[in-house]
């Protein structure tokens, strides 16, 4: 399965230039982790293989800048692994398998300098061998990983055909970022004009105060680190259940985050309800080589009746999904104004966007069904797997402002259905202990049983 089609033009799409500018100007990165387990014995010259094949295509990139600071930016080639596989078959105790994920995780990662992305094996006491893989978001989507894993496992994927890091003298750069911009000039003149309408229609959000006030000795600018915990639920069961209370996959998953987010507390004031955001993908075609190419999907619906009974939830999903469609969120509409915009503004765009100034939503995002070609990392089937996207470098003063941070999302592969979920929410009890409960109550909710890790 090949990752996509050489395409001669490397301009970074504005959507992703947003995410980098965002993510710069607030300090963080986002990362995306999948995580194989092997209870039997593990081929590491396959896992080796793999290392090998997984640099090319939408990975095998970095992020380039241009010397304008209006400018846009550039993909480059890295083709390549861009880290060297690290290996520990020195055992550790069992019960520090999270702790090394969460390890592996922290790792640098850069878009931008390199490593965009890095492999890790560890061995534990027990006979079991975890493979970690974590990927900067600011170059792929969950979809674009996926592909990318799967064109590893079958040695297919292919070169993008885009030019090698630093190959621009800075004035030819200087010469093709104006060229690129005079080309832009109309586009950005509509887009100011919206823009005018939008911060005049808005501008109660905008002169908000951006934060609450911290909490902290050090004024909010701690680190903190999200809990994560999972689910492994039989698909059969899953889908029996969906049919049962009238619905289907992507409902349940949306029904049981809605429930989890009430249990925990993350539901709207004013009315209890829940808002999901659910990233739909847009690529078409494996020839789309955009970074992140998804419509965030906004969908609110009440939680108390939904695990008896699923139709209002999809009733809002389908409105959700049509909206989207049909009628562009008008911050994304603001995107080609993103290299004009100074730092600070990012993470206030950023907070209109997602409705954290008004809301607080739960982000959704559902894989559904993925070819068991993934659990092959080695050649061979994995014994579980998992996976997530992961804030790094949050602060208590970002997740004070956004009233925290829920994260649910859902993959079919391997005859199960594999349910993540990460969750801060300040002043609360963040444990994994409290979060795992919270994710009991909800199964059982819904009559489901499975393996929470």
């Amino acid at each position: 399965m090949p990752v996509g089609e050489p395409r001669a033009d490397n301009v970074v799409p504005y959507a992703d230039q947003a995410l980098l500018l965002a993510l710069r100007g607030a300090g963080q990165e986002a990362v995306m982790q999948l995580i194989w387990i092997y209870e039997h014995d593990i081929d590491l010259d396959g896992v080796r293989r793999f290392h090998q094949n997984f640099g090319r295509g939408l990975v095998g990139r970095l992020i380039e800048r241009s010397p304008l600071p209006f400018g846009r930016h550039r993909w480059v080639s890295v083709a390549g692994p861009q880290a060297p596989l690290e290996i520990v078959e020195q055992p550790r105790p069992r019960e520090e398998l999270w702790d090394w994920a969460h390890e592996q995780v922290e790792l640098p990662l850069d878009p931008e300098r390199s490593p965009a992305w890095r492999m890790g094996v560890q061995s534990f006491a027990d006979g079991t061998t975890v493979v970690s893989l974590v990927v900067s978001h600011a170059i792929v989507d969950g979809g674009g990983v996926v592909a990318s894993v799967i064109a590893a496992v079958n040695g297919t994927g292919i070169d993008l055909g885009y030019p090698t890091r630093f190959s621009r003298t800075r004035g030819r750069a200087v010469a093709q970022d104006l060229r690129q911009f005079a080309a832009d000039l109309p586009e950005i003149g509509r887009t100011l004009v919206k823009a005018v309408k939008v911060a005049t229609r808005r501008k109660d959000e905008l002169v908000r105060p951006s934060a609450a006030p911290a909490t902290s000795a050090r004024d909010g600018h701690e680190s903190v680190m999200t809990t994560v915990a999972a689910v492994l639920i039989d698909k059969d069961q899953w889908d029996q259940r969906a049919k049962e209370l009238g619905g289907n996959h992507f409902s349940l998953v949306a029904g049981f985050a809605g429930k989890l987010a009430q249990h925990v507390g993350r539901t709207r004031p004013s009315d209890g309800a829940v808002t999901l955001l659910i990233p739909v993908s847009d690529r078409e075609d494996l020839g789309d080589t955009g970074g992140n190419v998804v419509t965030i999907a906004n969908v609110t619906f009440d939680p108390d009746p939904v695990a008896k009974d699923l139709s209002s939830a999809r009733t809002a999903i389908k409105k959700g999904l049509i909206t989207a469609r049909e009628k562009p969120d008008e911050m994304v509409e603001l995107l080609p104004l993103i290299p004009f915009l100074p730092k600070r503004a990012m993470g206030r765009m950023a907070d209109m966007a997602f409705n954290f100034s008004v809301d607080v939503p739960v982000s959704c995002s559902n894989m559904g069904d993925v070819p068991d070609d993934v659990l092959r990392v080695d050649g061979t089937k994995a014994d579980r797997f998992y996976f997530g996207g992961v804030d790094r470098n949050l602060t208590s003063g970002v997740l004070e402002r956004r009233r925290g941070l829920m994260s649910v999302m859902s993959a079919r592969l391997g005859g199960r259905v594999i349910l993540p979920v990460f969750r801060y929410q300040p002043g609360a009890d963040n444990s994994r202990v409290r979060l795992r409960e919270a994710i009991a109550r909800a199964l059982a909710d819904f009559e489901l049983s499975g393996v929470i890790e």
